[in-house]
């Protein structure tokens, strides 16, 4: 059974940093393309940055760019997005998608607060 579980989340200051975590079961992360999507409050869900499965190409939203990292641990079967140099507008819940045959899987999301 395909699982994905988000943590890492929380509150934190702009200018902070946060490291989210997406834990996959059932299926070897590493096989297939995954990403990160947040959606804050009144707003549709977005695209936040996406990894490839062979070879490991990335690529972002541009309000990201330059401050936030995917990367996955192939061995830990785990998926992470550093957040670095956070904002007020990147305050959302965060969840990481997975495309296994044709078919997606969300997670639970994570949420992500960045105030003063």
């Amino acid at each position: 059974q395909v699982q994905l579980v988000e943590s890492g989340g929380g509150l934190v200051q702009p200018g902070g940093s946060l490291r989210l975590s997406c834990a996959a079961s059932g299926f070897t992360l590493s096989r297939y393309a995954m990403s990160w999507y947040r959606q804050a409050p009144g707003k549709e869900r977005e695209l936040v940055a996406a990894i490839t499965s062979a070879g490991g190409s990335t690529n972002y939203a541009d309000s990201v760019k330059g401050r936030f990292t995917i990367s996955r641990d192939n061995a830990k079967n785990t998926m992470y997005l550093q957040m670095n140099n956070l904002k007020p507008e990147d305050t959302a819940v965060y969840y990481c998608k997975a495309v296994i045959r044709l078919n997606p899987y969300w997670g639970q999301g994570t949420q992500v607060t960045v105030s003063s």
